[in-house]
């Protein structure tokens, strides 16, 4: 029974390795994530996000107090190869920026998960129910990129 059970974690382990997203997180259909703590959430871009896009070369976020909306557009990602749209994951106000990235966005690059956008408190936290979880994101992902 012993070596069954450290079989399966060592399976487990192997699967939450290949799985690169968080599953503390949301995620949209245009590659966003956010990640909630009550009212308060942060925002940020997923790991195939970053890899789509290429290096980062800046990043345009909205300024604490904006009300941003579920769906719309809170800012852009501009990558040597594009500029890409950010889409709000949920409606609230704009607490916080991740003033790093104005100097720094390859942050976004080397640790896509863990380089937040913005913070915000949330108007609707039922609009999260919508959103991926991380598994299901993992799938949207695999068929996307057409594996």
């Amino acid at each position: 029974m012993k070596a069954y059970s450290q079989e399966l974690i060592a399976s487990s382990q192997e699967l939450e390795a290949f799985m690169p997203y968080p599953t503390d997180r949301k995620y949209t259909k245009e590659h966003e994530w956010i990640q909630v703590n009550g009212n308060a959430a942060t925002v940020g871009i997923t790991d195939y996000a970053q890899q789509s896009l290429g290096d980062i070369v800046f990043v345009e976020t909205p300024k604490v107090g904006a009300e941003l909306t579920a769906g719309k557009t809170f800012g852009t990602v501009e990558s040597v190869k594009a500029v890409s749209d950010l889409f709000a994951p949920a409606s609230g106000t704009v607490t916080e920026v991740n003033a790093a990235l104005a100097t720094s966005p390859e942050n976004v690059n080397k640790d896509a998960h863990g380089s937040w956008m913005l913070k915000m408190t949330l108007k609707n936290p039922s609009e999260l129910d919508g959103l991926f979880s991380a598994a299901d994101y993992e799938k949207f992902v695999a068929e996307e990129a057409g594996h």
